[in-house]
């Protein structure tokens, strides 16, 4: 049986529609995180006396976070590959250690949260911290969604198998998993690095 290529995985005009929709979301998505880093880039020195990055964050924390979700880029991309060429129990297992990652990822900033708001600094405290937590927790929201999204998709894979329907709901899938993977590496590099410095 030949692989899946790119050009016979979205053959069908539903899976192309769905594909142009997509970029249409992340169009979107890309304004929305646009504004919240405008909006956090803009109030960052307004701590109110309270506590500011340099006081806050633990750069050894957040790498350890970073690590978990950019490993799960690389799984995701590897899930990716073994469904182009239909090995459906490879496909399963690299996305499910896909979605791992990223509820570890999840866990390791709700624990980063909590400690946060146990040294009282909450969303209320400053301007710095209501836009910190804004752009986080939307963030945190995009990859539970991305783990709800491809677990779902990963029933419909163990129901139907590797089809031209399943394949590229599956590969969109992906593409939104990257996509928040990278809005990341702009949190880490904008809030986290530049905020120590």
């Amino acid at each position: 049986m030949p692989a899946l290529t790119e050009k016979n995985l979205f053959s069908n005009p539903h899976a192309q529609m769905n594909i142009l929709a997509f970029w249409f979301l992340i169009g979107a998505e890309v304004v929305v995180f646009g504004c919240l880093f405008g909006i956090y880039v803009s109030v960052q020195e307004l701590t109110t006396n309270g506590p500011g990055a340099k006081e806050l964050f633990n750069l050894s924390e957040i790498i350890i976070s970073t690590i978990v979700l950019l490993s799960s880029s690389f799984t995701c991309a590897l899930g990716v590959f073994t469904l182009k060429h239909e090995k459906k129990r490879m496909t399963l297992i690299w996305f499910l250690l896909t979605i791992s990652l990223g509820i570890g990822f999840v866990v390791l900033e709700a624990i980063e949260f909590m400690a946060y708001v146990g040294e009282g600094a909450t969303i209320s405290s400053s301007a710095f911290l209501g836009a910190f937590y804004m752009l986080l927790g939307t963030h945190g929201a995009h990859v539970v969604f991305g783990i709800v999204w491809i677990s779902m998709l990963l029933i419909q894979l163990v129901l139907h198998g590797i089809t031209k329907d399943t394949a590229p709901k599956l590969f969109i899938a992906s593409l939104y998993w990257h996509f928040i993977d990278v809005v990341w590496v702009f949190i880490f590099t904008v809030v986290y690095l530049l905020g120590k410095v």
